[in-house]
């Protein structure tokens, strides 16, 4: 596994060549499409920056919601870009594969969950390459992700991956592979919607306990009336349908994450 790490880091180098970045249509960002490797996996990426040149800046991973790198998690890209971070939007699925609809996406997703190793796998080399950009602090990186994401960030820090803190949003809870207080090492915040129907009571109970018997610091925000997807506008407004955008639990779980990321990362952003 180590020689596997190092392999990774450095295609991640590699593929962080300027070419790979173009300046986004907002001024205040940079971002483009990035590829890596997991084996003989190739993964497309969308990495957002802020303009200029200084480093050692905080790196943000984010991981896509079941239907792959989409508006939401580039624009989720952008917006932190513009707090200042390095922020990668990684591909679980591979290059190319971008479910169409739901059940192409949930068979996709389900490949995943069904092997959370490979699951844990694929987020790493995400990890991987974010950490070794050039204008990255390798020390100073967090991880978030929306539904399949926000699931995929809490088995990153279930693996004992090297990351400050992770962020769930309305993310699957449950796992076959519980953390550990010797492995577990970031702080954890899920952002959960009350209403929401697809992740059951019984999953936040479990969730709840098997982090205090890792001795977690950790943290779980309930936004009542909210369905899954809350944080994405492209999820509709009908709560009727368990997946719906929240305007208000939106904006109150972005901002809940970002006093998350400023005390992870020592310092008050813009």
């Amino acid at each position: 596994m180590r020689h596997a790490h190092i392999i990774l880091l450095a295609l991640a180098a590699a593929a962080c060549a300027p070419a790979a970045a173009e300046r986004d249509p907002e001024p205040d960002v940079v971002t483009g499409t990035v590829e890596y490797r997991h084996g003989e996996t190739v993964l497309e990426g969308f990495l957002a920056q802020p303009p200029g040149e200084a480093t050692n800046l905080p790196g943000v991973l984010v991981v896509h919601a079941w239907k792959g790198i989409g508006p939401h998690e580039q624009e989720t890209a952008r917006r932190f870009a513009r707090l200042g971070y390095v922020v990668l939007a990684a591909d679980i699925y591979g290059k190319g594969v971008r479910p169409a609809d739901t059940a192409e996406a949930s068979r996709q997703a389900g490949k995943y969950r069904g092997d959370r190793p490979l699951l844990r796998a694929r987020a790493a080399a995400g990890l991987a390459f974010l950490k070794a950009h050039p204008r990255e602090d390798p020390a100073r990186t967090a991880a978030m992700g929306f539904c399949f994401g926000g699931g995929t960030v809490l088995e990153l820090a279930r693996s004992g991956a090297e990351v400050l803190g992770v962020v769930s949003f309305h993310g699957n809870l449950d796992t076959p592979l519980p953390a550990a207080a010797e492995t577990l090492r970031s702080k954890v915040l899920v952002l959960h919607g009350a209403a929401d129907p697809h992740v059951v009571a019984e999953h936040v109970r479990t969730f709840t306990a098997e982090m205090d018997a890792a001795e977690a610091d950790w943290q779980m925000i309930l936004y009542g009336g909210a369905v899954h997807s809350f944080s994405d506008p492209g999820a509709g407004s009908d709560p009727s349908r368990g997946s719906a955008y929240d305007e208000k639990a939106a904006r109150r779980s972005f901002a809940a994450t970002e006093s998350f990321f400023r005390e992870l990362f020592g310092e008050t952003t813009k």
